[in-house]
C-alpha cells in the first residue's frame, strides 16, 4: 500500500512546489524535467539501443513542452511506460532501490495530470479559492 501511496504524495509534492515557479518559468522547468527523465534510465542500459532512441524522443517532446503543456504531460506519459517496462525487466531507475521504478509508474502520471490541466498554480488557485 505505502509503495502506490508514498509515489502519488511525491507527485502531489512536486505539483505544489512546482506552483510557487512563476510562468512562463514554470512551464520552461516542467519542459527541462521532462527531457531529463528521458535520459534517466541511459546508464543501466538495460534495453540496449532503444534507450537512446527513448532519450531522442523524449528530447523531441520536452522541446515542444516548451510551448505545450499537452507535450510535457505526454512526456510524463511517455516515461510512465518507460518505467513499467524496467520494472517489469527487473532494471530500476534506481539500481539499489528495487521498486523505484514501480514507484515512478504511479507519480508520474500525478504529474501528467496537472499538465494536461495547463500546469496551473495549485497555490494560486488554493489562495483565490480563500478570498
Amino acid at each position: 500500500m505505502i509503495a502506490v501511496l508514498a509515489p502519488i504524495l511525491v507527485g502531489l509534492v512536486y505539483v505544489l512546489l512546482n506552483s510557487l515557479i512563476r510562468e512562463p518559468h514554470r512551464q520552461r522547468f516542467n519542459a527541462l524535467m521532462v527531457a531529463g527523465a528521458g535520459a534517466a534510465y541511459l546508464s543501466g542500459g538495460a534495453l540496449g539501443p532503444w534507450e537512446l532512441a527513448f532519450c531522442a524522443v523524449l528530447t523531441y517532446v520536452a522541446f515542444r513542452g516548451l510551448d505545450s503543456w499537452t507535450f510535457i504531460g505526454i512526456g510524463w506519459l511517455l516515461h510512465t511506460g518507460w518505467d513499467v517496462v524496467h520494472h517489469l525487466k527487473g532494471q530500476p531507475i534506481l539500481p539499489f532501490a528495487h521498486d523505484s521504478s514501480f514507484g515512478c509508474a504511479f507519480c508520474d502520471p500525478v504529474i501528467a495530470i496537472w499538465c494536461f490541466t495547463g500546469g496551473r498554480s495549485v497555490v494560486a488557485s488554493l489562495r483565490t479559492a480563500r478570498a
